[in-house]
């Protein structure tokens, strides 16, 4: 169970348009937020690892398979919007985030353990 008094409001869930992502700071991290066109939300480290630009919310936001991905705008490695992982290279990994809606809001937390 999340402990929502722990988490941080960053905005309306329609403000994070469907298959994209709006960047935040929560506890002084880059964050990138994410709605797919299912209306899921994720958050992501917004720090591309490859070029460590905080670029991650500006990503392409769709699917490998059924997987939701984000594509970094940079150099196009795809990132699983569920745990972080890379999918083209699974040595590397952001950080994920818990995160839900609550009344219409999107509230973040604190970054999940790697699996």
């Amino acid at each position: 169970m999340i402990e929502l008094a722990a988490m941080t409001t960053v905005c309306a869930v329609e403000a994070v348009p469907l298959e994209g992502g709006v960047a935040a700071l929560v506890d002084g991290e880059a964050v990138a937020v994410f709605r797919t066109h299912a209306g899921e939300v994720f958050a992501l480290g917004n720090v591309d690892p490859f070029s460590g630009a905080s670029v991650l919310s500006r990503g392409i936001v769709g699917t490998r398979g059924d997987v939701p991905v984000v594509s970094s705008p940079m150099y196009k490695q795809a990132f699983d919007l569920r745990t972080g992982q890379c999918v083209d290279d699974p040595a590397v990994s952001v950080p994920s985030y818990d995160v839900a809606v609550v009344d219409g809001v999107v509230v973040v937390g604190s970054p999940r353990e790697a699996a």
